[in-house]
């Protein structure tokens, strides 16, 4: 699953899962061995982080929307993703 971005230990990938069990655009996050599921718009689908973390995670989802349904696109197209930049 492609790495989309890293940052304060969260790893952020996302790929399309054709017939999958989550049919809205989302995002996998990892950290310590956590993982979360989360839409676009900040809905968890499944599993947590720590609340720290994932309120970080909420910000850079808030900052990078337009990048993240834009990877949406390009991954559902199969074509190759780009990174998107780590929240500072």
């Amino acid at each position: 699953m492609p790495i989309l971005s890293m940052f304060y230990g969260i790893i952020v990938r996302m790929y399309r899962e054709a017939g999958g069990k989550h049919n809205v655009p989302h995002i996998h996050a990892e950290y310590s061995e956590q993982e979360v599921v989360v839409t676009f718009d900040g809905e968890v689908l499944e599993g947590e982080i720590p609340k720290n973390k994932f309120k970080l995670l909420l910000a850079w989802i808030e900052i990078h929307k337009e990048e993240l349904a834009a990877n949406w696109k390009i991954l559902s197209e199969g074509e190759q993703f780009f990174k998107i930049e780590p929240l500072k």
